[in-house]
């Protein structure tokens, strides 16, 4: 990765700056090494399946998939909302990232880094920053609501 591309640190003063962003407002991770369990808050501007966030993920600074965890609805009423998942296997002090991905949007910018051991914290992350990931499996189907 290119200092282009490197991950930055974010100030966040307020969550969702504007209508087309998600944001990951809040990362909290239980369990042990390399089975930690993640509970993620997302707040995003869903209307419904035609705008949703589809997914969170967990993945390394070089932009490895880790883990993701697939919403299957829209949240359009829950906002923000808090979603757990995992089995995440980490080390307690292994940096990662987690981000938000929206249907049909893409990867939001604003997402929060860090580790098991010293926590989590916003950041923002280069537009196209592994991008790739968008056609991985797991993915959703479908959209219930």
């Amino acid at each position: 990765m290119n200092e282009s591309q490197a991950p930055q640190k974010r100030n966040v003063d307020s969550p969702l700056e504007n209508s087309i962003i998600a944001e990951v407002l809040k990362v909290e991770a239980t369990g042990k090494a390399n089975e930690y369990s993640f509970a993620v808050t997302v707040q995003s501007p869903d209307t419904g399946c035609d705008r949703y966030a589809d997914w969170w993920e967990v993945i390394t600074p070089e932009g490895e998939l880790l883990y993701r965890r697939v919403l299957l609805h829209s949240h359009v009423t829950e906002q923000p909302f808090r979603r757990q998942g995992g089995t995440v296997k980490i080390q307690p002090q292994q940096k990662v990232i987690v981000r938000v991905h929206m249907f049909p949007d893409g990867y939001s910018a604003i997402a929060q880094a860090g580790t098991v051991e010293s926590g989590f914290s916003p950041m923002s992350l280069p537009s196209s920053f592994a991008d790739s990931l968008a056609s991985v499996e797991p993915l959703p189907k479908n959209c219930a609501f």
